[in-house]
Parts: C-alpha cells; sequence; structure tokens
C-alpha cells in the first residue's frame, strides 16, 4: 500500500476519534506516523500537534455549532495549560524517543482504565470550581507538552469524573484545550525536529479535518456512556502496543 493512501486512511481514522469522541487523536496519530509512515518519535510527535491543532479546530466549530462547548471551563484549562506546556515541550526535546514513547504508552493506559471504572454523568452537572479547573488544565498542559500530543484523551476523563461535565459537553470542550494546548506546545516544538515529511503531514491532516464532520454526526448518534467506553478501548488498546514497542 502506498504512503499516500496510508497517510490518508491514518488521517480518517484520526478525525473520526477527535471529532466523534473529542481526543485520542494524538494517541493515534503518533503510533501512526511512527510505525506506518517511518516517522521518527520527535518528528511524529511534532507532526501529531500539526495535525491535531487543525483538526481539532475543524471539530470544535462543528460541536459550538451544537451547543456541546462550556467557554469558560475550557478557557479555564487551556489558559492554565499554556506555560507548562510549553516549558514541557522544551524538555521533552531533549529525551530519548523511547522514554517519550514508554511514557506516552502508560499515560494513555492510566486515562483509559480510569475511564472504564468511571461512568459519564448524563444528567446532573456538577458546578466548576474555578481553581480546580485551571489546576487539572495545567497539569494536561505539562503532559500535552511532555509527549507531543493534545492532551484530549486526559482531557475528556477529566472534565467528566473531576469536574462532572456530561459526556457530549466534555468531548466538544476538550477541543478547545486541544487546540490551545497543541498550539503552545508546537511553538517550541517548531524545527526541534527537523524537517517535516509534507507529501505525507498534508495529505493526513487533509483526511483528518474531513473526516472530523463525519466524527461529530457519529457523537450524535452514540449515547455518552457508550461513546466513553469506545474511548476507554481505543486508549488502552493503543497503550498496550506502544508499551510493549518501547521496553522490547
Amino acid at each position: 500500500m502506498s504512503t499516500l493512501v496510508l497517510a490518508l486512511i491514518a488521517g480518517a481514522v484520526v478525525g473520526l476519534a477527535l471529532g466523534a469522541l473529542g481526543g485520542g487523536g494524538s494517541v493515534l496519530a503518533v503510533p501512526a506516523l511512527i510505525y506506518l509512515l517511518g516517522f521518527t518519535p520527535a518528528a511524529a510527535t511534532t507532526a501529531s500537534l500539526i495535525i491535531v491543532t487543525a483538526t481539532s479546530a475543524t471539530a470544535l466549530y462543528t460541536h459550538a455549532t451544537c451547543g456541546n462547548v462550556r467557554w469558560r471551563t475550557g478557557a479555564l484549562f487551556a489558559a492554565a495549560g499554556i506555560p507548562p506546556a510549553m516549558a514541557a515541550a522544551a524538555l521533552a526535546a531533549r529525551l530519548p524517543g523511547q522514554l517519550l514513547t514508554a511514557a506516552f504508552a502508560a499515560v494513555a493506559g492510566l486515562a483509559a482504565l480510569r475511564m472504564l471504572r468511571s461512568p459519564a454523568p448524563e444528567n446532573e452537572v456538577r458546578p466548576v470550581r474555578p481553581a480546580r479547573a485551571a489546576g487539572v488544565g495545567a497539569s494536561l498542559g505539562a503532559v500535552t507538552g511532555f509527549l507531543g500530543v493534545g492532551g484530549g484523551f486526559l482531557a475528556v476523563p477529566a472534565l467528566v469524573a473531576v469536574l462532572g461535565l456530561r459526556m457530549r459537553a466534555a468531548v466538544g470542550t476538550s477541543l478547545l484545550v486541544i487546540t490551545v494546548n497543541s498550539l503552545a506546545a508546537l511553538t517550541v516544538r517548531t524545527g526541534g525536529a527537523g524537517p517535516l515529511d509534507w507529501a505525507v503531514v498534508a495529505p493526513f491532516t487533509g483526511a483528518a479535518i474531513l473526516a472530523a464532520w463525519d466524527g461529530k454526526r457519529l457523537s450524535a448518534a452514540i449515547k455518552g456512556p457508550a461513546l466513553q467506553r469506545i474511548f476507554a478501548v481505543v486508549l488502552l488498546s493503543a497503550a498496550a502496543f506502544m508499551l510493549t514497542d518501547a521496553i522490547r
């Protein structure tokens, strides 16, 4: 199968994940870029931030038009995450790729297990405490910068389990956090991974953006708890594969 076709298929899967689940794009994009398209871990994380920033911004628009974005909560998350994202991105540039891959897999696995244990609330929503939102947002920003991911695979469970948002609102709000955190980390990482193969990155990004619209429609057709379980299983599978590869 040609590189272009692989990039288009992988991009479509990433776009569907971001549009439907509000996260999971990076956790799928990074291994796809490394194992299917031959990127180094450093180049893959940088390319992933480009892909996820563009795609999450598109998906954010589609969710915002349906009222699924909690702007105040998302703004607190995003603003608190910008300085840690930039600092962690600078630190990650000095660490070996194998260590980053193992850390990526471990964090994704823990997030997946937490979501499997914590059912998504579909009725009452707890009031959001600004200090708690800012604290969790700072932690997510650090993870975004360090691992080169958008952070949605952690933002969604945090918004659901810690702040009490309904799953659909968590999905939409996480896209705001992903967009801002990814941009912040990308400003630090740009140029650090060397030249990127835009013949791969461009079609990957284009396919992801188009698929994000279909992902939004998919999220409207599936109940919140089912979305949460799908998200968790995808994360757990990707984490197991990457951890196995990192420790071999």
